[in-house]
């Protein structure tokens, strides 16, 4: 069954030196499975990928052999969020509206959140959506 993924989940992909359970689920998933993303998705991970380059924790030709093989993975990204629904989403659980996206996304198709942001994961146990390798 499809899921939505979350920018912290790539970002784990990106760089070796992360791992986390979460992490490795989604990516074991996307071997036989779908993913869906709100389109803001494709901004955060390139920008975490060019703020590490500044930081020099990755290179320039690492970022880019990485999106080269995040292009080959089936992640759908999603142009049509509810606003009103992102928008109390974000006011009621006090999150950014970047993460009120995510939510808002696997809310309204009914599949499960893949994220490692423990303030998105409060928000999406209040709103009752499955998350990927999260215990109740």
């Amino acid at each position: 069954m499809p899921f939505v993924v979350d920018a912290s989940v790539a970002a784990c992909w990106a760089f070796r030196d992360e791992d986390h359970p979460v992490a490795d689920a989604a990516l074991e998933r996307l071997r036989t499975d779908e993913a869906a993303a709100p389109a803001l998705w494709w901004f955060e991970v390139r920008n975490i990928l060019v703020v590490s380059e500044r930081r020099k924790r990755v290179a320039e030709a690492d970022s880019a052999a990485f999106l080269r093989d995040l292009a080959r993975l089936p992640v759908a990204l999603d142009r049509a969020p509810q606003e009103g629904e992102v928008l109390r989403l974000a006011r009621t659980h006090r999150l950014s509206l970047y993460d009120a996206a995510y939510l808002e996304l696997a809310q309204r198709t009914g599949i499960a959140l893949a994220t490692l942001d423990a303030d998105l994961i409060r928000a999406a146990r209040a709103e009752s959506v499955a998350l990927i390798g999260q215990d109740g």
